[in-house]
């Protein structure tokens, strides 16, 4: 009896380590991620979080206080804000005329621009500041040739509005990459069906196409925000730091030679990685209505 029972644990027990070290296995493989993960991510994220409360080597609140009571530093995150929002709403909408254009072209003609688009993604920082200041700064190419047949009066590259060319300029190609694959949802025969009932262009894009896309436009508008609103190099290299916006505060701030204040500046991380969940948030909740509400259409 008890030489029945052994040989029937010996039998028992290799498959019980192999199915342990099946059910295992998939963890030891996230660990070097969950290592890299921790290094790289969530470490800096609670060094920002615990030293922005430091404040002359104690714990205070005086960061912040500092923060919201200065006018300066609240000129940079409305331009940051500014900045980020209108850039995201025109790079959206010209990417959503560019893929929905690109649907309707040749096969290796739309493979092209798509590749091209990819590429472009990585045209940034200080090479595309030297970019627009040859081609639109004071004495560029393209503000020369438009003075001379008085098409432009006095177009500043390196105030307000010339950054925001410059910002919805980047913002493109990563739009284009983002909707592209949203466009497959749209079936080529929904346009003629609409016609077929009496429906325009117009109306097509307002009653079917964009209830559609407004999950992924959506949450592009969402990554677009974050992309443009966390941009640095460019706009660093185009003003040499001159326009306020948030990003630079923070870099004068840590590296600056004359006021070096890591702690503030981790304070000002905080407010925006704050502001940067409230808006990600509210778009999850926009997402998940639009969801809702195509739900209830289809059932009826």
């Amino acid at each position: 009896m008890s030489l029945s029972l052994l040989s029937a644990a010996e039998q028992i027990l290799p498959v019980n380590l192999s199915q342990r070290f099946r059910q295992i296995k998939p963890v030891v493989w996230l660990v070097p991620f969950a290592l890299f993960f921790y290094w790289f991510q969530l470490s800096p994220m609670i060094w920002v979080f615990v030293n922005s409360f430091i404040y002359e080597g104690e714990w205070a609140l005086e960061n912040y206080r500092e923060i919201l009571g200065s006018g300066f530093m609240l000129q940079g995150f409305r331009n940051s804000l500014w900045l980020s929002f209108w850039s995201s709403v025109g790079g959206l909408l010209i990417a959503t005329l560019l893929v929905s254009s690109l649907r309707r072209v040749n096969s290796k003609l739309r493979d092209g621009v798509i590749a091209f688009t990819n590429m472009s993604t990585n045209f940034a920082g200080v090479p595309l500041a030297f970019a627009f200041i040859i081609i639109l700064g004071i004495n560029g190419a393209f503000t020369l040739l438009l003075k001379q047949y008085g098409l432009i009066g006095e177009f500043n590259l390196y105030g307000q509005w010339g950054l925001l060319v410059m910002y919805i300029y980047f913002q493109i190609p990563l739009a284009v990459l983002l909707l592209y694959p949203a466009f497959d949802a749209l079936q080529d025969d929904w346009q003629s069906a609409a016609a077929l009932l009496g429906a325009n262009t117009r109306q097509y894009w307002l009653k079917i196409a964009l209830p559609v896309l407004s999950p992924a436009l959506l949450g592009s508008f969402i990554i677009l925000v974050a992309n443009a609103i966390g941009a640095y190099a460019s706009v660093y290299a185009l003003t040499s730091g001159n326009y306020n916006v948030i990003t630079v505060r923070i870099a004068s701030l840590v590296s600056g030679d004359l006021f070096l204040e890591p702690n503030l500046a981790a304070a000002i991380s905080m407010i925006l990685m704050l502001i940067l969940a409230v808006i990600t948030i509210i778009n999850q909740r926009l997402i998940a209505k639009s969801y809702v509400g195509r739900k209830n259409n289809v059932g009826r």
